[in-house]
């Protein structure tokens, strides 16, 4: 997605993330580097979804994580409404992380068991010196507790003694408690039932239309990413194989990876017949990823070019990009053809 208006309040330019890991060996075999985020790109304007989706271990956490700088980038940029994060330090970078929190996946293990609600909510108020003295910060905390739909009296309760989709209620009103206008949800309802992630999603939702939220929303389930987003950007092995609004992802998606992932989604109607791509092998490992094209180990319809050169994001649309070398012309369509044959 590349959005020249100024309503874009997040871009991202070239992002990697790498962490040396030790070579195996008897004798030790030195170090190398696990490219676990390797140059995605992508724009986000203000008040819409950006739903990142991929296989476990693709780098879709470690990606929003940078982003938001609780790690450090390798390289790239992130520009957060036009300024660059890298070269932010001291209070400028806390001013600024009060716009943008983050929402974790696990809801038992994001709250400390030996704090109150209460004092969950009001640590990052008290941190930021929002308030000055504990009773508007109460204020502001029973306020944060209706707007997620619990109820104020909840506040001297400790996290023991709430389900999982309550925690993940009280998480999302600690990230509100800053008046953030980005965040980051990461895998949000993956650990909780399918009904409470229903409610979850619809609480998202409301918050979004009610304070004009941003949301960059990590997923390894396209029904629930089908749902929220207005934009899906489809990673594989570090990279953003494809981008396009979700219309054009899940109507006319481009990518091979993205056609096998679609394809793997359970349909309700018994007498529709759907044809399920079943991928080979493993996911190679990102500290030694594959020659060419990071797809192509176990890509369905490869070709020669796809081991011995890189791919380039091609444009589809103005809105629709995908890395493959096959798309934009009638080579995916014949490679598809010889496969059906």
């Amino acid at each position: 997605m590349d959005n020249q208006g100024k309503d874009v309040m997040l871009r991202v330019r070239d992002l990697k993330k790498y962490f040396p890991v030790k070579k195996g060996g008897f004798f030790g075999g030195g170090t190398a580097l696990l490219k676990a985020v390797d140059g995605i790109s992508f724009d986000l304007c203000k008040g819409k979804t950006m739903g990142l989706v991929g296989e476990s271990g693709c780098g879709k956490t470690t990606a929003g994580r940078a982003i938001l700088r609780l790690i450090e980038p390798s390289g790239g940029e992130v520009l957060f409404e036009g300024r660059d994060l890298a070269r932010l330090k001291g209070s400028e970078l806390t001013k600024m992380r009060s716009k943008m929190q983050i929402v974790f996946q696990d809801p038992y293990a994001s709250l400390n068991p030996r704090r109150t609600v209460g004092q969950t909510i009001t640590e990052p108020m008290m941190q930021h010196r929002i308030f000055r003295n504990k009773e508007s910060a109460k204020k502001r905390v029973r306020e944060l507790l209706e707007v997620v739909g619990m109820s104020a009296g909840y506040m001297d309760r400790y996290p023991h003694e709430f389900s999982g989709g309550q925690r993940q209620r009280i998480g999302i009103a600690r990230a509100l408690a800053l008046n953030p206008g980005f965040l980051v949800c990461d895998e949000p309802v993956s650990a909780l039932d399918v009904s409470i992630q229903a409610q979850i999603i619809n609480l998202l939702e409301d918050l979004q239309k009610e304070l004009g939220l941003t949301y960059m929303f990590i997923s390894h389930d396209l029904k629930v990413v089908r749902h929220i987003s207005d934009h899906i950007g489809i990673m594989y092995l570090g990279k953003i194989v494809e981008t396009g609004t979700t219309r054009e992802i899940y109507d006319s998606p481009q990518h091979p990876y993205t056609k096998a992932l679609l394809s793997a989604i359970p349909v309700p109607d018994p007498t529709r017949k759907t044809v399920r791509i079943i991928l080979t092998g493993d996911v190679p490992s990102p500290v030694d990823p594959p020659p060419g094209c990071r797809f192509q180990s176990r890509c369905y319809i490869k070709e020669k070019i796809c081991r011995d050169e890189d791919p380039v994001i091609k444009n589809i649309t103005a809105t629709h990009r995908v890395m493959c070398h096959l798309a934009v012309s009638t080579g995916l369509e014949a490679a598809e053809a010889r496969r059906v044959q």
